[in-house]
């Protein structure tokens, strides 16, 4: 049958949600992980990458006429912005047009851009090219997020969100060690090696690309826009697949949902609903962004001037120092991941992010007295990070299970461009003169705002956090679709409404 034909509205009762959750892990969610998880790691080089090249770029010889505050600058601040506006504008097209379409074509942006800034031959170039670079990756996080809640089981979707947003860090990382290699003359020519590490990204994004060609619409997404049969059939082959992987045969779904599909949502109603329905839900999700923003703020844009400046490290050995940085960042969501699907979310959620805030400001305190060097520094810095990035992670994941279907990408995109915008816009203004003065107080001071808000927010998940633990998307929001099946007393069928 054809899309358009299959494309028709009307009311259905479906079990695809029930399900989608009720599956055991096989090959086929390592396949969602790897094609749509594993871009995270492209950002977290792109952004490191340019960050710890922009010394070398300024060069005489790079082949572009730029200046460092122009790299760490106008660049940054434009990649920003364009990560800002890609998830938003995305984010409206993928609760449109579906989660496969814009993932597929947000990639092709990032690829495109990334390949083209590897070729820059003026300013213009590369400042525009970085903007449309950061305008698919912030497509990315809503496209790709929603996606994966959407088809990851209940029982692991916490764990899965975490360590796909906290690999992030990899990249880093990654980008940290590429760097060095980089900005060594003795392997690459000044106006070589920067191009190279932008090729790399090129690269590795043709690889996912190959991947995520398999990765399939997601059946809840289909289901409410008219497209019910092809959810339908696209549950039953994956079921047909894990039994025949796992020899067994799959547990009767429980619970079922009636919903009155439709082509689209507006903006009215997705504002509505994020603000009128539920608004601690989207003061939790403005709290979490903003804590985590600032806290991350505080110490990487401090980073490398308070080693170079305090301890006398070399500027080109930050890279060996922020890869351990970066390693911390990473362990976190992998180690603690699994608790926010066991402990609950609300402890997990409030304690990472409350310890990670105290644990700066006793870093704070041990610096304000002379008591580290460069190494006990960053070991500080990598324990606060550790339970920072789960925390920061389990940001990501709130936002994208908390709000309905409808909305879901949207309010993704939304959330993650106030984040963006904070860390990216106030944090420069805020933090760039502290951390880069030379001064203990200051540099102290930046680490006491950004902890500050962090237990904050903190202190907003203890009260405003919603116990999503292996629980269904739809039972923790009824879609906007949803009407409840008469005479449906099903276990696990939402209710018609929700509270906030």
């Amino acid at each position: 049958m054809s899309q358009a034909a299959e494309s028709t509205t009307g009311t259905i009762t479906t079990k695809v949600p029930a399900r989608l959750d009720r599956l055991p892990w096989s090959r086929w969610h390592w396949m969602i992980v790897i094609g749509l998880g594993t871009v995270w790691i492209l950002d977290g080089l792109e952004v490191t990458v340019v960050g710890n090249i922009a010394a070398r770029l300024s060069e005489d010889g790079s082949g572009l006429p730029i200046t460092d505050a122009q790299v760490t600058g106008v660049a940054a601040a434009l990649y920003v912005a364009g990560a800002c506006s890609g998830a938003l504008f995305f984010g409206r097209l993928t609760d449109r047009y579906g989660r496969k379409r814009l993932f597929l074509i947000t990639l092709a942006v990032y690829l495109a851009a990334t390949a083209l800034t590897a070729v820059s031959f003026s300013v213009w170039w590369f400042f525009l090219f970085r903007f449309l670079t950061g305008f698919g990756i912030g497509g990315e996080y809503a496209a790709i997020n929603s996606a994966i809640d959407e088809l990851i089981p209940s029982k692991y979707r916490g764990r899965v969100d975490l360590i796909i947003n906290g690999s992030y860090w990899l990249g880093a990382m990654g980008g940290a060690l590429l760097s060095v290699v980089a900005l060594n003359t003795d392997i690459f020519p000044k106006d070589v090696g920067w191009r190279l590490t932008f090729a790399l990204g090129v690269v590795l994004g043709l690889v996912i690309l190959l991947v995520r060609r398999h990765v399939p619409e997601s059946p809840r997404w289909m289901f409410i826009h008219g497209r019910s049969q092809g959810a339908e059939q696209l549950v039953d082959g994956v079921e047909r697949q894990i039994e025949a992987e796992t020899g067994r045969a799959l547990p009767e779904p429980e619970g079922a949902i009636t919903i009155e599909q439709r082509r689209s949502t507006g903006f009215v109603e997705i504002a509505r609903t994020l603000f009128r329905s539920y608004p601690k839900r989207a003061a939790l999700g403005f709290a979490l962004f903003i804590g985590q923003a600032f806290l991350y703020n505080a110490i990487t844009f401090g980073f490398g001037s308070i080693l170079v400046k305090f301890f006398d490290v070399s500027s080109g050995s930050t890279g060996y120092f922020f890869a351990a940085i970066a390693f911390g960042n990473f362990l976190g969501p992998l180690l603690l991941g699994r608790f926010f699907d066991t402990i609950g979310r609300r402890p997990m959620i409030a304690g990472t992010y409350i310890l990670s805030g105290l644990l700066l400001f006793v870093t704070a305190w041990f610096f304000s007295n002379g008591w580290l060097n460069a190494t006990t520094m960053t070991v500080c810095w990598a324990v606060v990070l550790f339970f920072a990035s789960a925390g920061a992670s389990s940001a990501y994941l709130t936002v994208s299970e908390i709000f309905p279907m409808e909305t879901r990408a949207m309010s993704i995109a939304f959330f993650y461009a106030i984040g963006t915008a904070a860390g990216g816009i106030s944090g420069p203004l805020l933090f760039a003169d502290l951390t880069a003065s030379g001064v203990v107080g200051d540099a102290v001071l930046a680490f006491c705002v950004g902890a500050s808000l962090m237990v904050l927010a903190g202190l907003v998940a203890v009260f405003f956090a919603v116990a999503a633990e292996r629980k269904s998307l739809e039972a923790i929001a009824t879609p906007l679709s949803a009407r409840q099946a008469q005479g449906d007393s099903t276990p696990g069928a939402p209710a018609p409404a929700a509270s906030p």
